[in-house]
């Protein structure tokens, strides 16, 4: 787990999620129920904001929409950088655009908003002394983090030369799949759909969850108002369902292999 935890870390590595939400109370009630997490008030510098965490260790972030902002909720993705200042210029001159910041968040850290050429949105987390998820692999904590876009090749050379990424393509007729890789270490994946892309979200970066056992973990969903989008499957990195909570933003349970 140290070594995990270590390489989210690295330099363009995703090292830390965070769920913008209409409620943070209702929200904090259906992970905590659905994941046994626990919260403490996080960085103010957006709004009402709290860490997640299980075991003690902090694992994801969950923030509160102002009011007046109809936005759907939506997990994001940070990926982790030394400079938040020059990976946001890099950001601009390879075509994607920087939403928010480069900013402050109190001692914890600088962060940044942006989304790529496809509108994707992502965050950078320049960590001081809040470095990123701080547990990795157990249950109720991001395991894997993967770019559902239109077509693969349509920006992934975005994001390698925005975090130096070095790819390696699925050779299948049947699947446009690519994983990000890192010093050697599969860090992301890209994932094109096509047509299938939902025309609701757009391109969107999806986080997997750890749990236990999918199928108890989907049925919690809906106990707890959310909904099951894809029932429980099997797949290589283990069983899947994907989900959407009590509020609408979509995320992936999975029970590794």
């Amino acid at each position: 787990m140290t070594t995990e935890a270590a390489t989210r870390r690295m330099s363009g590595a995703p090292c830390w999620v965070s769920l913008m939400a209409h409620s943070l109370s209702a929200t904090q009630e259906f992970y905590g129920a659905l994941f046994d997490w626990e919260f403490r008030p996080g960085p103010q510098h957006l709004g009402p904001y709290a860490r997640a965490f299980v075991d003690g260790r902090e694992v994801a972030g969950l923030g509160e929409l102002a009011s007046d902002r109809q936005l759907p909720g939506a997990w994001t993705t940070y990926m982790a950088s030394d400079d938040a200042d020059a990976t946001a210029e890099q950001i601009r001159c390879c075509g994607g655009t920087v939403g928010v910041g480069p900013l402050d968040a109190d001692d914890a850290g600088r962060m940044a908003i942006a989304s790529d050429p496809q509108g994707a949105v992502f965050g950078v987390w320049q960590g001081k002394t809040m470095t990123g998820t701080a547990a990795v692999g157990e249950p109720g904590t991001p395991v894997w983090n993967e770019l559902i876009t239109q077509e693969t090749h349509a920006v992934g050379p975005f994001y390698e030369n925005v975090f130096g990424y070095t790819s390696q393509a699925v050779v299948s007729a049947d699947f446009d799949y690519l994983t990000l890789h890192l010093n050697g270490q599969a860090v992301a994946g890209i994932r094109g759909v096509g047509q299938a892309l939902p025309r609701d979200r757009g391109a969107h970066w999806m986080t997997y969850f750890a749990v236990p056992d999918t199928d108890t973990a989907a049925r919690r969903v809906v106990e707890l108002g959310g909904q099951v989008l894809r029932a429980p499957r099997n797949s290589a990195r283990g069983r899947l369902a994907v989900a959407a909570d009590s509020e609408g933003a979509v995320f992936t349970l999975i029970q590794p292999a």
